[in-house]
């Protein structure tokens, strides 16, 4: 399978740091001959104390909604794709995904702030529940926009693999990105530690041989999911590596200059994802470079 993005939609809060996903937006247009959209949610209910919740009157969301599509226009001036606002109002992961599926959006480009422990399960994150609801995959961006002089590049493409149908969809993409960008291509899986429940009767030099056969045979796994096809194209190199799977992919990423994580999503339930998070939710937020995360087609 050939990615093939034609209608792309980054959101946007217009603070500066979300502002950086247009920059990736226009970037990956150009790269994919691609329709922009901008997006901005204007959520208009405000809580005030004692639970108490306001809405704000028909004639400021009127001015809220004009005054959004301005900014969009000051954001968009100057910029060669096209384009297209898109301004809704509402909570603000709803209304992304309502609007990506009725617009059969192909990617959508949201930014994180990295948010971990209490203040994440108090705040929430627009970006984490994107990654459970939209249909199309979700890229991440919590750095600087790419170089308009130089355009989008991704020399180094990391997908991890755990051989679920979740990583399997994030390997459909990760191949397809490094033949668009002739990227070198990552496959890591992530051996967590084996818990022995009776570590005494089994010797380290046994259990250090029982890991180096797995290792073996799931680094030739990992090789097999790559189609000889691919091979005459792609650069591949594969990891076994041990850890906790986000810590092991977010170092292994740094230390080798990774420019994009691909990870699959899988559905968990809301008191799971505030309190436990997943592999993907904690790469998001501590991956110095984009991640790509993407959920297996229904």
């Amino acid at each position: 399978m050939r990615v093939r993005l034609k209608t792309i939609l980054c959101t946007t809060d217009f603070s500066d740091y979300s502002n950086q996903t247009v920059s990736y937006g226009v970037a990956i247009a150009k790269e994919f001959d691609a329709r922009l959209l901008v997006c901005h949610i204007i959520d208009l209910q405000f809580a005030a104390i004692y639970g108490t919740v306001h809405f704000l009157p028909p004639d400021l969301q009127t001015q809220s909604i004009e005054t959004a599509q301005d900014r969009i226009a000051d954001l968009m001036a100057s910029r060669t794709v096209p384009w297209e606002a898109v301004v809704a109002t509402g909570p603000p992961a709803d209304e992304i995904s309502r609007v990506v599926a009725e617009r059969n959006i192909d990617l959508a480009i949201s930014a994180t702030h990295g948010r971990t422990g209490l203040k994440r399960f108090v705040l929430g994150s627009v970006t984490e529940r994107l990654m459970r609801s939209l249909r199309c995959p979700l890229l991440v961006v919590r750095e600087a926009p790419p170089d308009p002089a130089r355009g989008l590049r991704f020399s180094k493409i990391l997908v991890g693999c755990d051989f679920s149908p979740a990583a399997n969809a994030a390997l459909e993409y990760g191949v397809s990105l490094a033949q668009e960008f002739e990227a070198e291509l990552h496959l890591i899986h992530v051996l967590e530690p084996q818990v022995y429940s009776d570590f005494l009767a089994t010797t380290l030099d046994d259990v250090q041989g029982e890991t180096g056969d797995i290792k073996e045979k799931l680094d030739q796994r990992l090789t097999d999911l790559i189609t000889p096809e691919a091979m005459n194209w792609c650069r591949i190199k594969t990891a076994v590596i041990e850890g906790r799977p986000f810590e092991a992919i977010t170092d292994y990423a740094g230390e080798n200059g990774i420019d994009l994580v691909v990870l699959g999503v899988r559905g968990h339930g809301v008191v799971e994802t505030l309190f436990l998070g997943s592999t993907t939710d904690r790469v998001v937020r501590k991956a110095q470079c984009p991640a790509l995360s993407v959920s297996p087609a229904d």
